[in-house]
């Protein structure tokens, strides 16, 4: 039995890779936004497209957008914080789901950095600068999975 291992690498070098960003709740997304942005600058991307909407549900159409524009790959940044009805379900549900739609659909990766949390506190502590930022883990991640699938053919 022959066996081929494929593991992406974060390389960014070459790379278009188009951000969409909320600005509901943009104290956390600007955060996340400077994660993802260190991340591509990390791993060497060469041109950057950041685009900014309302909210997290007008992200997936916006992603798509920048897949089918010819991005190699797309961040998705957001912000779902619980509050005291069931919108948060809604919002959080759709949006995570329409990202994934967005990738299976067009064949470009999208790295998720919507956050998705009962309490403020929660999503500041994954946006502030360092290694827990999901900004940056995001970002690393959709350039792995680039890779991954490049080296697939």
């Amino acid at each position: 039995m022959q066996i081929r291992e494929i593991q992406g690498e974060p390389d960014g070098g070459g790379r278009r890779v188009g951000v969409v960003v909320a600005v509901f709740n943009r104290i956390i997304t600007d955060g996340l936004l400077a994660g993802v942005l260190e991340a591509l600058e990390v791993a060497g991307t060469s041109q950057v497209t950041v685009v900014r909407v309302p909210g997290s549900l007008e992200i997936p159409l916006a992603a798509q957008r920048l897949a089918e524009s010819g991005h190699d790959a797309v961040v998705a940044v957001g912000a779902v914080i619980k509050g005291e009805t069931d919108h948060y379900e809604h919002v959080a549900g759709q949006s995570i789901a329409g990202v994934s739609r967005v990738s299976l659909a067009t064949g470009v990766p999208v790295g998720n950095a919507i956050l998705t949390v009962t309490e403020f506190q929660h999503a500041r502590d994954r946006s502030l600068p360092g290694p827990a930022n999901k900004g940056y883990e995001a970002a690393m991640a959709v350039l792995a999975t680039l890779d991954a699938l490049e080296a697939i053919g």
